[in-house]
């Protein structure tokens, strides 16, 4: 008699990942403090760039220490991917929550590190190399972490609030900038600029170090992701049944880009786009109002932190929509409002009043505010659960090296070529232009179970419930479900061809 071949498996109760909350408020803070962390610092290296140009190099004119400082700043995300391909490698490999753990620390001591270094009158050009090698230290370590935490609080969530919890980790990363810009603004109004220049410049990066230490308290006592964990299950079954002859443990870098390298440079372009705009609010921004619009130090810090705050506040909101009615649409709100607003906001920054200024920020804060909480659901929902890391580390970092941390020193160098101040919002025009169309080949994610990985819901309710509607429900791909290996195996074994009579 032929033996017949295994049903097809039904998804079950115990297949669903029923979210803790405790748990998953727990793995949300501990991610929230390392982003926080690391924006602090960009918002205060940011913020510092006038002041601490004059400390390295003394001897140059204002425009070279200008982009001197914005070149360093850029150097940081020169070793961001490879951090992120070493990070994302090791978090396939041996966990999320030990390899954010390993990040965090390297990022907090060497921002600290930054308030120690000396300057130029005491090593002269050396002052300004180590300045530059200890941002690249940093910048490594930081190539780890957003797309760690991203990850990370993916797989903690609900399929269908995903959006909302993953969009707080934005929000605590543009808080932790306005963090730094209001430090470093109440240093310039208390100590002066001449103070600032001598000794006050390097307080925010000291702070860093107590910050650090209660940032990685928190983090060390989050639990590894649940459907991490169940991966390393399913690659412990593989083993034992090699004959599927399918591979889901961790893949090195050449191996994650042969696989994925479609999503990846899909990511590449809607991150170069997001971080493009972002970058330029928070990180250029002081610059160009003190350099370009005449503004003194404080002002064109003061004026950056209100828009901060309120667009920080507001991110939880657009990831919430994101859930309702999908990524793609609210994406595409943040690439067309670019196109649409950049150019009317830099038009009201050259009028110079406060009330213009602020009005010209709030029209760049709003596409951010619905480009970078979105991509962080969005991009992690791409790809599969053993590789999620490691491809998100590729796609992010390089992304972000290429394009958005290099932000303010390309903006700068057109002005300085062409002598235009409005060649910013031209170059954020064409970088969101770009993204709107590659936002069409991007999966919808919204309220769909990550690749590789079973569903997640908030209660046992829900669980019992998709279980009651998984013939009928859109958004449940079954084939794409990671059954037990087991099983895998003798359905891929019946279903080899037959040998003629007579061979084995």
């Amino acid at each position: 008699m032929t033996a017949q071949p295994p049903k097809i498996r039904r998804l079950q109760v115990p297949d669903i990942n029923v979210v803790n909350h405790r748990t998953l408020r727990k793995a949300l803070g501990g991610t929230i403090v390392g982003n926080t962390m690391e924006w602090y610092d960009v918002g205060v290296f940011g913020y510092l760039i006038t002041t601490m140009g004059p400390v390295f190099l003394p001897e140059a004119d204002k425009a070279v220490q200008n982009l001197f400082l914005l070149g360093t700043f850029g150097a940081t995300f020169i070793a961001r991917p490879l951090g992120g391909i070493f990070f994302g490698w090791l978090g396939d490999k041996i966990g999320r929550q030990k390899v954010l753990a390993m990040t965090l620390m390297l990022m907090a001591a060497a921002t600290f590190v930054v308030g120690l270094l000396p300057g130029y009158a005491v090593l002269g050009i050396w002052a300004a190399v180590l300045l530059v090698v200890t941002k690249l230290i940093q910048g490594f370590s930081t190539g780890g972490e957003y797309a760690g935490a991203t990850t990370f609080v993916c797989e903690h969530s609900p399929d269908r609030r995903r959006g909302f919890f993953v969009s707080f980790l934005d929000m605590g990363s543009y808080l932790g900038f306005a963090l730094g810009a209001g430090l470093v603004s109440v240093l310039q109004l208390m100590l002066g600029q001449d103070q600032m220049e001598a000794w006050g410049w390097r307080i925010p990066f000291l702070v860093a170090g107590p910050l650090g230490i209660v940032a990685i308290y928190f983090r060390m006592k989050i639990e590894e992701s649940p459907t991490f964990q169940a991966t390393l299950e399913q690659e412990e079954e593989a083993a034992r049944h090699p004959e599927t002859g399918e591979v889901i443990g961790p893949l090195g870098p050449v191996g994650i880009f042969k696989a994925h390298w479609r999503r990846i440079v899909l990511a590449m372009i809607l991150v170069a786009a997001a971080n493009t705009v972002g970058y330029a609010l928070t990180s250029y921004m002081p610059t160009y109002l003190t350099s370009n619009k005449g503004y003194d130090e404080i002002h064109g810090t003061l004026l950056t932190i209100p828009i901060l705050v309120v667009m920080s506040l507001c991110i939880p909101f657009t990831g919430h929509l994101s859930d309702k009615i999908g990524r793609r649409p609210v994406l595409w709100i943040g690439a067309l409002s670019t196109v649409v607003l950049a150019i009317p906001a830099f038009l009201l920054l050259s009028i110079g009043t406060i009330p213009a200024t602020l009005t010209g920020l709030a029209f760049v804060a709003f596409p951010v505010t619905f480009f970078v909480a979105n991509l962080a659901s969005a991009l992690p929902a791409l790809f599969p659960t053993a590789h999620r890391y490691g491809a998100m580390g590729i796609a992010y970092n390089f992304a972000v090296a290429i394009f958005g941390g290099t932000t303010p020193f390309i903006i700068a160098s057109l002005i300085q070529a062409t002598g235009n101040d409005m060649m910013p919002a031209y170059y954020l025009v064409a970088t969101s232009a770009i993204a709107a169309v590659t936002i069409y080949f991007l999966p919808e994610s919204a309220r769909r179970h990550l690749p590789g990985s079973m569903p997640s819901v908030d209660s046992d309710e829900a669980a019992r419930e998709l279980v009651a509607t998984q013939d009928d429900n859109p958004l449940l791909e079954m084939d794409s479900l990671p059954f037990d290996s087991s099983y895998e195996a003798a359905r891929a074994a019946h279903a080899q061809p037959q040998g003629r009579a007579g061979e084995p």
